[in-house]
Parts: structure tokens; sequence; C-alpha cells
């Protein structure tokens, strides 16, 4: 009789105990589950984050050529919106050049074009290749306004990646076209305003 109450007992620990060890279990597996959930969660607010950028343009090379860019980076994507005055009137070329630099009357003091993969100048796209900073050319009216906007997933604000990062380079606005063909800038001749990408 001892003996068949001293099975019991052991299979009524071994019953418990097995039941307390699959709980553990459990909460351990929804413990993870919520961490990778929050981890996920996390890095996706990352990435919804909207940043943004302001400046001004400022007239260079004894021009009259001023106005703002604003700079929108949401879920991958960066848009940019140049609003400009002062222009003649017909088309005019956009580029970003290398250096957050505006400090010389000519614009110059920004360096060449922004082009952190080494390719050939050319238009936007081209399979022949492009500059990152290869934006192209808007138009103004007769009052010497111009806009233009412009989106791409190739551009970020402020992350690591030195390829597609502008934060640090330049808005360059030109007095003439961008032909997508002259090497190394399209020869679209003096730099009329500038303004520094910074954060």
């Amino acid at each position: 009789m001892k003996t068949l109450k001293l099975v019991v007992l052991t299979f009524l620990s071994i019953a418990v105990f097995g039941c307390k060890g699959e709980k553990k279990e459990a909460t351990d597996q929804e413990n993870t589950k919520e961490n990778v959930d929050t981890t996920a969660n996390q890095e996706n607010k990352e990435e919804n984050i909207t940043k943004t950028i302001e400046f001004a343009l400022e007239p260079k090379s004894d021009s009259k050529v001023s106005g703002k860019v604003i700079f929108t980076e949401s879920e991958g994507m960066v848009n940019m919106v140049a609003e400009l005055t002062g222009l003649d009137e017909g088309e005019h070329a956009i580029h970003i050049h290398e250096k957050a630099d505006c400090t010389s009357a000519d614009g110059k003091s920004t360096g060449g074009h922004w082009n952190p993969t080494m390719e050939p100048h050319g238009k936007w796209g081209a399979k022949e290749g492009y500059h990152k900073g290869d934006i192209g050319n808007f138009k103004a009216d007769a009052s010497g306004h111009g806009n233009i906007t412009f989106a791409t997933n190739e551009w970020c604000i402020g992350c690591d990646d030195d390829k597609k990062n502008i934060v640090g380079k330049a808005i360059i606005v030109h007095q003439g076209i961008d032909d997508f063909t002259s090497q190394p800038s399209g020869a679209a001749g003096s730099r009329v305003s500038c303004g520094g990408i910074i954060q």
C-alpha cells in the first residue's frame, strides 16, 4: 500500500513540475516574441521618421538669384522642392555639388558635381552614367521665377551611406542649360546661386 502511495505521489509530482515547465517555456516564448515585435516596431518607426532640411539660396557671380530649397525624406524617398527668383527667363541647370561651402563670390568653393560613384556626367537615370548630383534643368518665367521638384531613393538625409548622404553638399543653380553631354559638368555656365545642405 505504501508503495502504491509512493508511486502515485511521484507521478503527481512529475505532472505538476512538468506543467510548470511547460508554462515557463510558454512564457519564455511569449517574452521572446514580444522582444522581436518591439525591435521590429522600433525599426519600422525609424524607417517612417520624416527628416527635413530647409535652407536659403544666395546670389553668386554678381547675380540677383535667390530662393529656398526643402529636402524631405520619408519611407526611403527624398523629395526636393526648389523655388527661385531673380533668374533670366529660360532654362537653367541645378546640381548638387561636393561641399556645403558657399563662401566664394563665384560659388566655386562648393567644388565640382557630387559624384560619389565616379560616373560620367549625364542626364539622371541615363544608362551611360550620371552623377548623384545631376538633377537637371528647370524653367524660369518672364518675371524670373522658377521652381523644380525632384524625388529619388538614391539620396538620404544624414544616413551612414556616403554614396547617398546629401548632408554636407551644396545646391548650385547655373546661368545656363545642362547639355547632359559635356564633361565633367554639362557646360551650364556660371554659378548664380548657392546654398549649403546642412542639418
